[in-house]
């Protein structure tokens, strides 16, 4: 019995030995591998970095005076960076976004389909803009543009392809991204004291090139009365779609804020066009006897009643919801603005009040924005503003390559065209004369004058919206005179977008920091009647 356990004991120990033995042998093995490896990891890291040194950035630092050539080749270097590492981005990310769309949906995401049409036409658009933004014009230009190559060139038909629910729901979803952008830039302060001057602005110089429009175009094309002043209305308006992203980026880099010159131009922008939308309904309304002229009389001024109290409410909302102690206060503010605005431009159009969306928009913005910048410090930015820049980025594209896709040059009568920018020009030197003189007796210098004059120029946002309705409607009623007389209004309105758009966006770009003062810090004075400046002078003393 004690032998057979010391045999086993012994039998047990020899077998634990073996056991030791092979795995000392295998710790050894790996230890050898293990060792050839860490002297080949440098080894092979080194041959790496020989083979790639000579493709990094870093390898070819610039010198200051470096040529433009040695400028260019660099961007090409890896990794990505500067202007190559943001197309190669949007490269990846178009690609990641074509192939979801393509799993989804299948046939929508291929040529021909609504969506591929819908992405397409937002890569060549922003493409357009980041081309323009290189030779230092203004991007929505680049967007024009293209959107007008894509809706025109006859082989390309990615204009064509997209649905025009899709169309006309995406650009007033991107005007109310900037509606709600440039409500929260408005300064109250400014603003009050601009009051009469933003509403001199908003309407004499739409009433003067409506009157002078009109008689141009009866005595030199021949139109009645009637349509005379109602093509007037159409071409009179300005385009808040591309005055205001221009006076916003100008407020950005601080040009003329000292005097509140963008906040004044911005704020009169959309009583302009609600003014000329109700000259132009009241005018369609006695052309064609559609509806009660009276009605359509009074429904102006009920729409900006509508408008600013929808914006009040929707404003004061906003400051107590959400709650301030909320995780995502960011989030649901930025959610809620959005919403409301929305909900104001699209229930607008719904129910024909389509002039109270817009202003709603703007009154609601700026009245949130009002109370939530005593919660920051006076020169921090808002941060719902960088949210909505953000939201911005992705729907200008939209915006104005839709607006330039809308113009349609076969549409233009060649026999109308010299006549037509004869009217326009016309109405467009009596327009820039009644602007600088709207904001006359204020304290700005004659350069900030002739500022603000030339940025009341763009058209096209109701021109490409309404150009085309006495048209439609003459086309209707199968009235030859009518139907010949509406394709005239299309062709100036056309006419219109194609010179103002391209020219107010350049001279408000270039002009601006010529003609306006830059102010690198926050300052007190703001433009104001003269008298009253002079009141609160002795006032303080």
């Amino acid at each position: 019995m004690t032998t057979h356990v010391d045999c086993t004991v012994t039998h047990s120990g020899i077998g634990n030995s073996f056991q030791h033995v092979d795995f000392e042998l295998v710790n050894d093995h790996e230890d050898k591998e293990a060792a050839e490896m860490t002297n080949m990891c440098p080894r092979l890291r080194h041959c790496i970095q020989h083979c790639i040194q000579p493709v990094l950035v870093e390898s070819h630092p610039l010198t200051a005076d470096a040529p433009w050539y040695q400028r260019f080749l660099n961007n090409f270097f890896c990794p990505p960076h500067s202007r190559m590492g943001g197309i190669i981005f949007m490269i990846v990310l178009t690609s990641c976004i074509w192939v979801t769309l393509f799993s989804v949906t299948g046939e929508e995401a291929l040529p021909g389909g609504n969506l591929f049409a819908l992405l397409a036409l937002f890569v060549l658009c922003w493409s357009g803009g980041y081309i323009a933004r290189l030779t230092r014009l203004p991007s929505l230009l680049g967007m024009l543009i293209v959107g007008g190559v894509l809706g025109n060139v006859p082989c390309i038909n990615i204009a064509k392809d997209i649905n025009r629910s899709w169309l006309v729901t995406l650009r007033q979803i991107a005007l109310t991204v900037i509606l709600t952008r440039a409500g929260l830039g408005l300064d109250p302060k400014a603003l009050r004291r601009l009051s009469f001057v933003v509403l001199r602005l908003a309407f004499l110089p739409c009433l003067t090139e409506t009157i002078i429009d009109g008689i141009a175009s009866h005595l030199i094309l021949g139109f009645p009365w009637q349509w005379a002043f109602m093509l007037g209305f159409v071409i009179a308006a300005v385009s808040p779609a591309v005055v205001v992203p221009s006076l916003i980026s100008l407020g950005e880099r601080r040009y003329g804020i000292d005097k509140g010159i963008p906040t004044l131009v911005i704020a009169a922008a959309s009583l302009d066009d609600i003014l000329a939308i109700t000259g132009f309904g009241v005018l369609l309304g006695i052309t064609f006897s559609t509806g009660d002229i009276a009605w359509t009389l009074s429904k102006g001024p009920l729409e900006v009643v509508l408008g600013t109290v929808y914006g009040i409410i929707g404003g004061i909302i906003l400051w107590y919801i959400p709650q301030k102690s909320s995780r995502h206060l960011l989030f649901f503010r930025t959610l809620l603005l959005m919403t409301l605005g929305l909900m104001a431009i699209f229930t607008s159009i719904k129910f024909h009040w389509a002039g109270a969306g817009p202003l709603a928009v703007l009154t609601v913005s700026f009245i949130a924005a009002v109370r939530w910048r005593s919660e920051f410090p006076e020169n921090e930015k808002n941060p719902v503003e960088n949210v909505i820049g953000v939201v911005w980025m992705i729907f200008q594209p939209f915006l104005f390559g839709l607006i330039g896709s809308e113009v349609d040059v076969f549409k233009l009568d060649l026999d109308v065209i010299g006549l037509g920018i004869a009217v326009l020009a016309i109405g467009l030197f009596a327009r820039v004369c009644v602007s600088f003189l709207s904001v006359f007796f204020t304290n700005l210098t004659y350069k900030e004058r002739s500022f603000v004059a030339a940025a009341w120029l763009p058209k096209a946002t109701v021109q490409a919206a309404f150009g085309t309705v006495a048209y439609d409607l003459a086309r209707k009623n199968n009235d030859i005179n009518s139907e010949i007389l509406g394709k005239q209004v299309l062709n100036l309105a056309v006419l219109s977008i194609l010179i103002t758009a391209p020219l107010g966006s350049l001279l408000i770009s270039l002009l601006g920091p010529l003609l306006l003062t830059f102010s690198p810090f926050p300052v007190l004075e703001i433009a104001s009647p003269i008298r009253e400046k002079e009141e609160e002078t002795e006032d303080v003393e």
